[in-house]
């Protein structure tokens, strides 16, 4: 399961975006995103779909390992196009009982679930080519006028990055646990839909307990090597913006432009 989660893990493969500054890969991600919420005719998803799977391909990253990762949220990427197709309304295609289906709805749904596939895959760009650390030290830098109003901003990317590489790490405690029940004769895997839904809440207390674990034993890691508060900290390797970074900057500002002319123009 753990490695079927792309947010929070890095994979290393030489690439564009992965001698990118990561000021200018957050940033980028960032203004894409905040783009993708406007998306409204077929046409601007089709651009914008054309051009995440540029990016994927850049990034010399499997795509099997993008559709792999995919798979977790199907549960909840159905549900959310049930909820836009029965609770939208609209003009009629089907009913049963108090269910209506509507033409508007499904249309909704649709668009939901392509907007939320287009930024799930942004994000996991993002981590899959941006080792913790280094992600840690952009968004430090990024956040670092906001310390002239007394903000911790170190502590607050150390956060971050923290949650974004605990989520691999969460399931893969979880695997453990589920490996351990079925070695009891146990097996989740086995159970019909509804009984495997309950069956996961009692895994929620020894799941909780290790996470804990795992938080405390990190926070002594982090004070033993006299981390502190993070305040005043040097880094070896100096980020600083090349070339490349302004062209995909560049690149960014300009498709960003194209989906907002596709809406003003109604296209």
């Amino acid at each position: 399961m753990s490695n079927t989660v792309l947010i929070g893990q890095y994979l290393e493969t030489n690439s564009l975006f992965h001698r990118l500054d990561p000021r200018t890969k957050v940033l980028s991600i960032i203004v894409i995103m905040l783009s993708f919420l406007s998306l409204e005719s077929f046409i601007s998803y089709a651009v914008a779909t054309i051009f995440v799977i540029g990016i994927m391909l850049l990034s010399r990253i499997p795509l099997h390992i993008f559709g792999r990762g995919l798979k977790p949220i199907l549960f909840i990427l159905m549900f959310a196009f049930l909820y836009q197709v029965m609770f939208t309304q609209g003009d009629v295609i089907w009913s049963w009982s108090f269910i209506e289906v509507t033409l508007e709805g499904i249309q909704n749904g649709i668009r939901l679930l392509w907007r939320i596939i287009l930024l799930i895959l942004l994000a996991s760009i993002l981590t899959l080519t941006t080792k913790p650390l280094t992600l840690a030290h952009g968004l430090e830098k990024l956040l670092a006028p906001l310390s002239r109003l007394k903000v911790p901003v170190e502590q607050f990317s150390l956060m971050i990055v923290i949650a974004i590489r605990f989520i691999p790490t969460i399931l893969q405690e979880l695997d453990r646990i589920l490996l351990a029940q079925k070695a009891r004769g146990y097996d989740i895997s086995s159970l019909p839909l509804p009984k495997r839904i309950f069956a996961y809440i009692p895994i929620l207390i020894p799941l909780l307990f290790m996470i804990i674990q795992r938080a405390e034993q990190l926070a002594f890691a982090i004070d033993a090597r006299a981390y502190g508060k993070g305040k005043g900290r040097t880094a070896y390797n100096q980020l600083k913006f090349q070339q490349v970074d302004y062209q995909v900057g560049g690149i960014v500002m300009m498709m960003t432009m194209a989906l907002l002319l596709l809406k003003i123009g109604g296209v």
